[in-house]
C-alpha cells in the first residue's frame, strides 16, 4: 500500500502522531494517558512511516536501534526509584523537586521520569517489533 497520497501525507501524520504521544505522555500522571499508551502511539506513527516510505527511511529517522531506545527507557524506569533511597524510603516512592524559572514553578517528580522510562521501552520494543515485520515482508 505505497499509494502516492499515503507516502505524500504519512511524514506528517507521523509527525503529528509523535507530537500527540509526547502530550499523552505528559498528562498521563494525573488524567488518563501516560507513557505505556504514549509509547504505543508513537510507535504507530513509526510503522505508519515505514509502511510508506520503507523501513530505512525509519531506521534514518530514529537513528538509534529501537532496543537501544528500549535499554535507556528501562534504565531511566530504574533510576527514577532511587532517589527515594537517598531520603530513607521504600524503593519507588514519589519524590517531588520544584524549580522556580522565569518566575514559573516547575514541579519536577520521580514518577514522570519513570512514565517517560516506560514510554521509551513501548517506543523501542514495538517499534523493533514493527520494523522487524515490516523488513520481512518487504523481502
Amino acid at each position: 500500500m505505497r499509494t502516492v497520497i499515503f507516502r505524500t501525507i504519512a511524514p506528517y501524520l507521523a509527525a503529528l502522531m509523535v507530537l500527540f504521544s509526547i502530550f499523552v505522555l505528559l498528562r498521563g500522571h494525573n488524567e488518563p494517558g501516560g507513557g505505556f499508551i504514549g509509547g504505543l502511539i508513537a510507535a504507530s506513527a513509526f510503522a505508519i512511516y515505514g509502511i510508506a516510505c520503507g523501513v530505512a527511511a525509519v531506521r534514518r529517522a530514529i537513528s538509534f536501534h529501537p532496543m537501544t531506545i528500549s535499554g535507556f527507557g528501562l534504565f531511566l524506569a530504574t533510576v527514577s526509584g532511587l532517589p527515594s533511597l537517598f531520603v530513607s524510603q521504600p524503593f519507588m516512592t514519589s519524590q517531588w523537586l520544584y524549580i522556580h524559572a522565569f518566575g514559573v514553578e516547575v514541579p519536577l517528580s520521580t514518577p514522570m521520569f519513570f512514565d517517560i522510562g516506560v514510554y521509551f521501552v513501548v517506543v523501542g520494543a514495538i517499534g523493533s517489533i514493527a520494523l522487524g515485520l515490516e523488513e520481512r515482508e518487504s523481502d
